[in-house]
């Protein structure tokens, strides 16, 4: 009788970005939810200082039992390295990393190369896609190229962030404007600008996490928010509505006051959410993503329809985070979310390597 070897699944979490506080909410979230009869389940956590550390609290806390995980990980522990844990990657193919690093150095397809280098399969979108999606600037040109729908925008690098520069944004957005920087997300570093001082002050601070800025009209309407699922053969959930509690839907009504009311379902009609599940995906596969997204739109009933406002490939995962409680409200529990991630990533990895392995 042979006996069967469990996935060894590692939760990487973490990392150098702004968002590292809000990666260790969520992959203390995930490990809780992952069945420990299922899966043999490792946690590693990248420090601010780029250290990766066996973590040792996280891993103690899962000997108990999952529901002694805290609310929040630590990063500290034992250093590692993935080669550690996985070993001979060529033997243990069954190691799947579920990467929880929002931002860059994680959501930006450094780590998704680093795990195809070594031959391990991962959660989530690849090097290509991961890239392209974090960028802003780029995404919104692969948008435009093929057609979909977005707000009106301007990209511009830090050298040419100048009064020149952002005069001519508001003479062609108009004001008030949302200035962004292109590679970082939950809200880290958004502005909202109605005048010109304020626009280069927005400027400025989107410049302090990246050299590339993201300036776009201020749309009037709703946000609606679709989440993806699958490789080749997607689908997307059932709509839903942020309303924000705050001017605009920022980090801190996303994470420190829980001030934004989710509304789920969101009041669509029949053919409104037929719509916008169907530009969800064909934005998923446009952008190169796979295993999972989340797509935010806003939508002009009376104007312009559905406008994409951009595609998260590592949506959050805490108890607040839309992408789970619309699979929840679409029949997918959170243990059956993350099970399906898992057995996608296994799906993508074995296809990739039929492409590549030569």
């Amino acid at each position: 009788m042979t006996t069967h070897t469990p996935t060894h699944v590692i939760v990487l979490f973490g990392g150098e970005s702004a968002e590292h506080d809000v990666s260790c909410v969520t992959a203390a979230h995930v490990l809780r939810a992952l069945d420990p009869t299922k899966y043999h389940i490792s946690a590693i956590g990248i420090t601010r200082d780029g250290k990766w550390n066996l973590a040792t609290q996280a891993m103690a806390d899962l000997k108990r039992g999952p529901e002694h995980i805290g609310e929040k990980l630590s990063t500290e522990g034992e250093p590692t390295s993935i080669s550690v844990l996985v070993g001979d990657s060529r033997v243990e193919a069954r190691t799947v990393v579920f990467p929880l690093l929002h931002g860059p150095l994680g959501e930006d397809g450094t780590i998704q190369g680093l795990l195809e280098l070594a031959n391990i399969a991962f959660v989530g979108t690849g090097v290509l896609g991961s890239a392209v999606s974090m960028d802003k600037g780029v995404a919104k040109q692969v948008l435009h190229a093929n057609g979909i729908p977005q707000p009106q925008y301007i990209s511009l690098r830090e050298a040419h962030v100048n009064d020149a520069s952002l005069k001519h944004a508001i003479d062609t957005l108009g004001l008030p404007l949302f200035v962004k920087p292109a590679n970082m997300g939950s809200s880290v570093g958004v502005s909202k600008a109605k005048n010109a001082a304020e626009l280069k002050a927005a400027a400025a601070q989107a410049l302090k996490y990246d050299e590339w800025i993201v300036i776009e009209e201020a749309i009037s309407g709703r946000e609606i928010e679709v989440a993806v699922l699958g490789n080749i053969d997607a689908r997307a959930s059932t709509p839903g509505e942020i309303v924000p509690g705050n001017e605009f839907y920022d980090y801190e009504d996303k994470y420190i006051t829980d001030g934004a009311q989710l509304v789920i379902p969101a009041d669509l009609s029949a053919d409104e959410i037929e719509a916008v599940q169907k530009l969800a995906i064909v934005i998923f596969h446009t952008l190169r993503a796979e295993g999972m997204a989340r797509v935010d739109f806003f939508y002009e009933k009376d104007g312009r329809g559905f406008l994409c406002n951009e595609i998260n490939t590592i949506p959050g995962f805490t108890p607040i985070s839309m992408y789970p409680k619309l699979w929840q409200a679409s029949g997918l529990s959170y243990r059956e979310l993350l099970d399906e991630l898992i057995a996608l990533a296994i799906d993508r990895h074995s296809r990739r390597r039929r492409n590549t392995a030569r």
